[in-house]
């Protein structure tokens, strides 16, 4: 049944958006939030964002983020990342290569840097901080790509 659901979701953000979760475990929501309120995200209520979709917890918040996306785009770049609709590809404060060794958790996503400096940066920041450093539109520029869709 819930394999069911999960693939007439799929097919309906294809028709209506043109953007697709390429498999089941990018729906998964489980412990994902709204980008809106720090309530658990659904899979009914979305929004096309950066060549993916985002996940609100009510029609409400959904509106919120629509009239005003400068506002969430944060959390919204964050909640991408989370759903693996996209994937790191640098170090979102510099941009460079990154080092494995230097990873940690950001607002409950594995992120890694390029030195111990970069690392060092974000994690001394506080809470609210961390997340624009990380997922700030310049750094999420910076560190993030769209992931490839994957083929079973």
């Amino acid at each position: 049944m819930l394999q069911k659901t999960l693939l007439a979701l799929t097919a309906a953000a294809l028709m209506f958006t043109g953007t697709v979760i390429a498999d089941d475990a990018k729906a998964d929501l489980e412990g994902v939030k709204c980008v809106v309120r720090d309530r658990p995200a659904k899979a009914e209520k979305s929004a096309s964002y950066k060549d993916g979709k985002v996940f609100f917890c009510c029609g409400g918040c959904e509106g919120k983020f629509t009239e005003n996306k400068e506002k969430y785009a944060t959390n919204a770049n964050r909640q991408l990342v989370a759903t693996d609709q996209y994937e790191q590809k640098g170090c979102p404060v510099s941009g460079r290569d990154v080092d494995p060794d230097t990873a940690m958790k950001v607002a409950g996503v594995k992120v890694a840097f390029c030195c111990t400096g970069c690392k060092a940066k974000v994690e001394d920041a506080e809470d609210e901080k961390k997340i624009a450093l990380v997922f700030g539109d310049k750094a999420f520029k910076n560190g993030f790509k769209k992931a490839d869709a994957k083929k079973e």
